[in-house]
């Protein structure tokens, strides 16, 4: 705590709004019939169009708006009948044409919000101004000889959102990615996988001190890929502007970088301001025009959002938030385990034994609903042991078939009838002769140790209740 006082930043209030750019899941990119390919041979993917050369005009992919206005949606926000795409100048080496073709004045979404987890245990609101759809640069690949420049990515379709300066720390900002992030993959509006840069994060960043509500200088840290170097560079921000104030020097707007190796954030250049962009209208592409009837329309098709089926989750099936989380990580396993839990008074032993390896329910559960449901009924019912499930669900992932007879077939259905487990139960207490002359004594607890032999003799196969049952036959319980 001590140490903590002595920080420079302690002294002041971090203010943080957030700039995040979502690549949207489209086939092909925003004006062109280019294919939107993550990995391709360098400029294999653009056309004159991508590239602005004289004469190729844009014509404004119509799901691109669709999946952007139904981002929108998901995040409370008020989708415009009517917005503008405008071109935005700035120079620079992989943007080839420019400009940038992007959103000003009128934004497809305005005035939404989403609630992210609260210190307090409670919830927090953060305030999304706008959500403007616009078009991706390129990528430059810096080497030994020199500076590369891919164009496969100018032209991919994007949605900037762009909160209003309601974060408080480092916490707020991972939580609030997290969210989101959990949010548009969750409607398949886009994969959201920062290592590969289709979700970006810039964070407009400045102090204040404590009390004050008159906001600071800011920095923005650019293109930031990874939950854990947002909060990296967050935290040495702060402790950067803060030295600066300490000492009497002043602040000023300025573009920063994120060093990866050291942790620190380096200068890049002076912000610039709104009137730098020399933004005006788009005019090659007419008006973004749609009808309350499109928008009911998509609000229809959206997914019940992930946080409310977990809660749900929770209620009807009686599941840990953990394990409601883990069926929630992805659309298709979660609708592949409500098919299921529909067909089975088990779904709770089945929602368990799917999370037990949370690994691969991200791509989804390849498995059909009746089988997951039939091999809840064996673990539910006790045919089968966890362990056994846990084989068959691994045979049924890999190839199919029925639970029943893979159980059968692979030696795992539950032992109970007396016949079958007699020899095991007779050759227990033969070779635990101390434990059972102890529990006649008195001693309940080396029941126990019989029943352990039991299971370890039949491997694991015996039913537990008709086995103790047998075992207090023998031993005279």
């Amino acid at each position: 705590m001590e140490e903590n006082r002595n920080r420079p930043a302690a002294s002041y209030e971090t203010v943080i709004g957030l700039e995040t750019h979502i690549a949207l899941k489209t086939e092909t990119k925003a004006f062109c019939s280019c294919a939107v390919t993550f990995g391709a041979e360098p400029n294999t993917h653009c056309c004159p169009v991508c590239l602005g050369m004289p004469g190729a005009l844009p014509v404004l992919n119509e799901k691109a708006v669709e999946y952007a206005a139904k981002a929108g949606l998901l995040l409370h926000c008020r989708v415009s009948l009517v917005s503008h795409m405008d071109r935005k100048q700035y120079f620079y080496p992989d943007l080839p044409k420019g400009y940038q073709i992007s959103q000003d004045d009128e934004p497809l979404c305005t005035d939404g919000w989403l609630e992210i987890p609260a210190a307090d245990g409670g919830k927090k609101r953060v305030r999304i101004e706008r959500i403007h759809l616009e078009e991706d640069a390129g990528k430059l690949i810096h080497t030994a000889e020199g500076t590369l420049i891919d164009c496969n990515r100018c032209g991919v379709p994007l949605i900037e959102i762009v909160t209003k300066p309601d974060f408080r720390s480092a916490e707020e900002v991972v939580a609030y990615l997290q969210e989101l992030r959990e949010i548009i993959r969750f409607a398949g509006l886009s994969d959201c996988r920062m290592n590969e840069g289709s979700l970006r994060c810039d964070v407009n960043l400045s102090l204040r001190p404590r009390g004050s509500e008159e906001l600071g200088e800011r920095a923005e840290l650019k293109n930031l890929n990874s939950f854990q170097f947002a909060a990296k560079a967050i935290a040495f921000e702060a402790e950067r502007q803060a030295a600066v104030l300490a000492s009497g020097g002043a602040l000023f707007p300025e573009t920063r970088g994120f060093c990866e190796e050291t942790g620190e954030t380096y200068a890049m250049r002076r912000k610039e301001s709104q009137d730098d962009y020399r933004f005006l209208p788009e005019p090659d592409l007419p008006p973004v025009v749609l009808t309350q009837e499109q928008i009911d329309r998509w609000r229809s098709e959206l997914p019940e959002p992930p946080a409310e089926r977990r809660a749900r989750y929770e209620s009807a099936y009686g599941l840990s938030r953990e394990t409601a989380a883990l069926l929630t990580v992805s659309r298709a396993a979660a609708d592949r385990f409500e098919e299921a839990a529909a067909r089975t008074p088990w779904a709770r032993q089945l929602a368990n034994l799917l999370a037990a390896d949370p690994e691969r329910l991200e791509a989804g559960i390849p498995v059909a609903a009746q089988s997951l449901a039939e091999l809840a009924a064996l673990l539910g019912e006790g045919s089968v042991g966890a362990a056994a499930a846990r084989r068959i669900l691994d045979e049924l992932w890999a190839q199919g078939g029925d639970p029943r007879e893979i159980a059968a077939h692979l030696g795992l259905l539950k032992l109970s009838d007396r016949a079958s487990l007699l020899p095991f139960a007779e050759q227990a207490v033969a070779a635990n002769g101390r434990a059972a002359a102890d529990f006649r004594a008195g001693k309940t607890a080396a029941l126990q140790a019989l029943l352990g032999d039991v299971m370890r003799r039949s491997h694991g196969r015996a039913d537990p209740a008709a086995a103790r049952a047998l075992l207090l036959e023998l031993i005279g319980g």
